[in-house]
């Protein structure tokens, strides 16, 4: 295929780089410990019938793209045909040159349907109509485009309140993709959010534990710990801002709390406080479990108002914040520390300006007692790119041990989602391949191969044990 775009050696620019991918990386498994894959439609090995269903629907990153080249929304999130909606998109990618849709595009049609032409308004009929035919058909339900894509596992996100009936009916199935799912308790964390005391009536029903105190929303959150684990949960994920650390007293924290659930108004300190309270008090309960934490830091959300009042949350209106994040990160993790009591923990951030910040944190935390216990977690969201990816990578490398890294998820809600692993691998290679091709690494093929597996596949295969 070297005479299409997406081709054999795709960003592979020399022989030590293609020797890596091709001998070492491009057979392993994935393991994708991180993505918001619905797990209904794997129970209901879901068969999508077209390109716009499992593509298009639900992908902001697209969608942001259509927005930016003047397309209606009508053609995006509105009552558009499939169709209609899928020739707006083919005639989005020609002008994402630059942007890793183009990339990421191109690499899903060769990977999943063998298509290797570019996607254009040209092509966009013929591959719409093939695709779809393919789409309909049982070798491309939902469980066989995992399988297709040589998944071993895939970790879902849930809230506490979930009864996770779709994984407990995925474990007991036959299913080869083993199916695991993270605590997310972001609602339960964030006292200022509107909605507040409307999801803890939730929590409450959930529980059967009437939410009068801040108790009585730790013993909730602990009995749905235990429901997860019970489950085959092993890790969590919280998506913040930055972390906050502003200790006080359980008289103080209880307070607080009362005076939220009687709709006053709480000052910033009182916000605070109560967010130190509660993530110490979570991720305590993840050490006593042995579960991973994992933080994605840095997102600035919902940043237009009008849209977000029509469209609703995770719509393509978030970017990239600028927090102060390394002190109270700082504090946090050596609170938990200093109690013996700091689990492994992933750390991403959204903000590139960040990327040497968390390579240096992760080290005042690794204490011997786990491999990689502290990580620096992949470039994430609009980092999840070559640029991006590139400098997480530099970053670790120069400030921590690259070789204990355990590499790349897709953090998606999509099926056609999994050839970033390939990206990934395939740029990890590249990099290691210019190296040794500039006399900066050994040509010790068999030494840095493994460390190109270890960082694929295996240090999260040993890191999270599911």
């Amino acid at each position: 295929m070297s005479n299409h775009f997406i081709h054999d050696n795709f960003l592979l620019e020399n022989s030590y780089a293609e020797e890596l991918y091709h001998n070492y990386a491009k057979e392993l498994p994935i393991i994708d410990y991180h993505n918001h894959l619905p797990p209904q439609e794997m129970v209901d090995n879901k068969i999508y019938g077209n390109l716009s269903q499992v593509w298009i629907n639900g992908d902001h990153y697209k969608w942001r793209a259509m927005r930016t080249l003047g397309i209606d929304e009508h053609f995006i999130t509105g009552e558009a045909s499939d169709k209609d909606k899928f020739l707006k998109w083919a005639e989005t990618v020609p002008y994402t040159l630059r942007n890793p849709l183009y990339h990421w595009t191109h690499l899903e049609l060769a990977r999943y349907f063998g298509e290797y032409n570019l996607l254009s308004p040209k092509t966009a009929n013929r591959i719409y109509e093939e695709t779809s035919e393919k789409l309909s058909s049982e070798a491309y339900s939902c469980q066989n485009l995992l399988l297709k894509m040589n998944a071993e596992l895939v970790c879902t996100t849930e809230d506490p309140i979930d009864n996770l009936q779709y994984h407990k009916q995925l474990s007991g199935g036959d299913f080869k993709v083993k199916v695991s799912t993270a605590f997310r308790p972001d609602k339960s964390i964030l006292i200022e959010a509107e909605g507040y005391t409307d999801y803890l009536q939730k929590l409450g029903e959930v529980t059967q534990i009437e939410i009068q105190s801040y108790q009585d929303l730790c013993d909730a959150l602990l009995q749905r710990v235990a429901y997860f684990n019970e489950n085959g949960c092993k890790l969590c994920d919280h998506g913040l801002n930055y972390i906050d650390y502003l200790p006080a007293s359980d008289q103080e924290i209880n307070q607080i709390f009362t005076r939220k659930l009687q709709g006053e108004t709480l000052s910033v300190e009182d916000i605070q406080k109560f967010h130190t309270a509660i993530l110490m008090f979570l991720s305590e309960t993840y050490h006593s479990y042995g579960w991973v934490q994992q933080f994605h830091l840095g997102a600035l959300r919902n940043n237009n108002a009008r849209m977000h009042r029509q469209l609703g949350p995770d719509t393509g209106w978030d970017s990239i914040g600028d927090y102060p994040q390394a002190v109270n990160l700082s504090a946090f993790l050596n609170a938990l520390d200093s109690k013996d009591k700091l689990t492994k923990t992933i750390l991403y951030n959204l903000n590139p300006s960040d990327n040497e910040v968390m390579a240096t944190m992760i080290g005042n935390f690794n204490d011997g007692s786990v491999k990689g216990k502290v990580q620096f977690g992949s470039g994430w969201w609009f980092l999840d790119q070559k640029d991006g990816m590139t400098k997480q990578l530099n970053a670790l490398s120069n400030m921590g041990l690259l070789s204990c890294f355990v590499g790349m998820l897709t953090d998606s809600r999509s099926f056609l989602s999994f050839p970033r692993h390939e990206y990934f691998r395939r740029l990890l290679c590249q990099i290691l391949g210019d190296e040794i091709k500039r006399g900066e690494l050994p040509n010790d093929m068999e030494w840095i191969g493994k460390i190109v597996q270890d960082i694929s596949y295996y240090n999260a295969k040993d890191y999270f044990k599911f």
